[in-house]
């Protein structure tokens, strides 16, 4: 057995943050991205714009990840609906744990 320490290990548990949070930020990206865009495109288009649900079908095809269902089948939606969930609450646990770090550190320098 070796007596290195693994390099997970010597990082302190807030540099451990940092790293998973900008690890999976990329993959969350672009999937919230979608959903957001879709989902307030397909609000204001319907309340502003006077589209009908069937002519901004699309966009909510896009924001609930139905477009899925040709590659993954029925529960590609599904798993599209609870990955995004996922990764936002990933993203906003770490990101405010992070912020509240920082606050915590600026606080006590005062």
């Amino acid at each position: 057995m070796s007596s290195e320490s693994s390099p997970a290990a010597v990082l302190p548990l807030a540099a451990r943050l940092r790293q998973a949070h900008a690890s999976l930020a990329p993959l969350v990206l672009a999937p919230l991205l979608l959903t957001v865009i879709s989902g307030v495109s397909y609000r204001l288009l319907r309340d502003w714009a006077g589209l009908e649900r069937d002519q901004a079908h699309l966009l909510m095809v896009l924001h609930e990840g139905e477009w899925l269902k040709h590659w993954f089948g029925p529960n590609g939606e599904t798993v599209y609906v609870l990955l995004n969930g996922l990764g936002l609450l990933w993203m906003l646990a770490s990101g405010g744990s992070m912020a509240w770090q920082r606050l915590q550190r600026q606080w006590k320098r005062r």
